[in-house]
């Protein structure tokens, strides 16, 4: 069976199938690393939250005067050295 389709695939679009193989696993590779960036990223900003908001806290306690400066000093030490 010699038609057009058979003559034009075979004389240079051989390297379509390869291609688009590498193509695929690289988008496939890509994804999985852009995935494991954005997890560690997300991971990371949930475990500085906590120190933030004790911070945010501690900050609106000694605003409202319902600490001193030594005790409002002494906790902030404290939880930057977490």
């Amino acid at each position: 069976m010699h038609g057009w389709f058979y003559g034009y695939g075979g004389s240079w679009l051989w390297w379509l199938g390869p291609l688009l193989m590498v193509i695929f696993w690289g988008l496939v590779i890509a994804g999985g690393v852009f995935l494991i960036r954005w997890l560690a990223t997300a991971s990371s900003s949930r475990r500085g939250e906590p120190e933030d908001s004790a911070l945010e806290i501690l900050k609106k306690r000694y605003a409202k005067d319902e600490i001193g400066k030594e005790e409002f000093e002494e906790k902030k030490r404290i939880l930057l050295n977490l």
